[in-house]
């Protein structure tokens, strides 16, 4: 079994699910993830920001405001809708997945900020749409909310059972928050429990997902430690995710960030997409991944062709 620190794009090819999950764990928390908009400009324009978070050491690619009925990622080339996830995988080498939503209502509202996160029938965590984003090629569906969009815990740990009965065997479940998505019942500590995670895991989490220390009011590095060993005791991998915008902060608290996720024990580390709209900082990608793994392992995935 090789660590995803040593995987070639061939070899993230030939992955199953349970496959993957072992590489991550192999790799003893220097997993990055990295989430993209695709129905943004991208940074480079004509290059997409899934390319852009891969070249810069990512080992996953999420894709969010990912609509699986009408699916867009701009700056790749011309690609029929069903064939989007696989051209991405294509160019990238990596394995992928994407946010669905399990909320009842989408949200209405004027703004033009918030008119980008409104939730479109294609990005919501309906069994048709998790059939939808298997046939893609996804590898993974994360079941979380964006902000204000009314996620609550509840209606993720419904929409796993429903996901694990129908979807279990095709590809890797992960489900949490990282931040409140707009329920102020479930902000600081009570974005996610013991109790949550639990009834994540009886419902079919492979995967918790959890705010990183720092990133969320109240959240510090002993309350997501404990939270993270919990999980692994359930038998589940976890996810810290910086969903607040702190991908776009100052090298210097990237690397604090980062070093009190690995303090915490998590097995892959995720930077969300609000840098610049659509991308983490390209240079926060690569000082979050020198700061868990080095230089050598961060420029061997830089480096690592799509080829191999």
């Amino acid at each position: 079994m090789k660590r995803i620190l040593d995987c070639h794009a061939s070899d993230f090819e030939k992955m199953t699910k349970e496959n993957l999950l072992n590489a991550i764990a192999a790799a003893e928390g220097r997993t990055i993830a990295c989430e993209t908009i695709g129905t943004v400009m991208p940074m480079l324009g004509d290059v997409s920001n899934a390319e852009l978070a891969a070249a810069m050491g990512a080992d996953i690619l999420l894709l969010n405001i990912f609509d699986v009925q009408n699916p867009v990622v701009y700056g790749i080339p011309k690609t029929e809708p069903c064939d989007i996830v696989h051209r991405i995988k294509e160019l990238t080498g990596r394995p992928v997945g994407i946010n669905l939503e399990p909320v009842e209502q989408s949200p209405s509202s004027e703004s033009v900020s918030e008119d980008l996160w409104a939730i479109t029938p294609g990005r919501k965590a309906t069994l048709e749409n998790g059939k939808l984003a298997a046939d893609m090629g996804v590898n993974f569906i994360l079941l979380t909310g964006n902000p204000g969009t009314g996620v609550t815990n509840t209606a993720i740990t419904q929409t796993l059972s429903v996901y694990k009965k129908e979807l279990g065997n095709r590809l890797i479940l992960a489900a949490g928050k990282m931040h409140a998505s707009g329920i102020l019942t479930e902000a600081a500590e009570n974005i996610l429990t013991k109790e949550d995670i639990k009834e994540f895991r009886d419902a079919g989490a492979d995967i918790i997902l959890m705010p990183a220390p720092g990133t969320v009011p109240g959240i510090t590095m002993e309350y997501v430690r404990e939270l993270v060993s919990y999980a692994h005791s359930l038998g589940c991998l976890t996810i810290t995710s910086i969903g607040t915008s702190q991908e776009g902060a100052d090298r210097d608290t990237i690397r604090q960030i980062a070093l009190l996720c690995k303090m915490t024990g998590t097995d892959i580390h995720h930077l969300g997409d609000s840098g610049y709209t659509g991308i983490a900082l390209p240079e926060n990608i690569q000082s979050y991944s020198i700061a868990i793994r080095g230089i050598r392992h961060t420029y061997r995935r830089m480096a690592d062709s799509i080829r191999r």
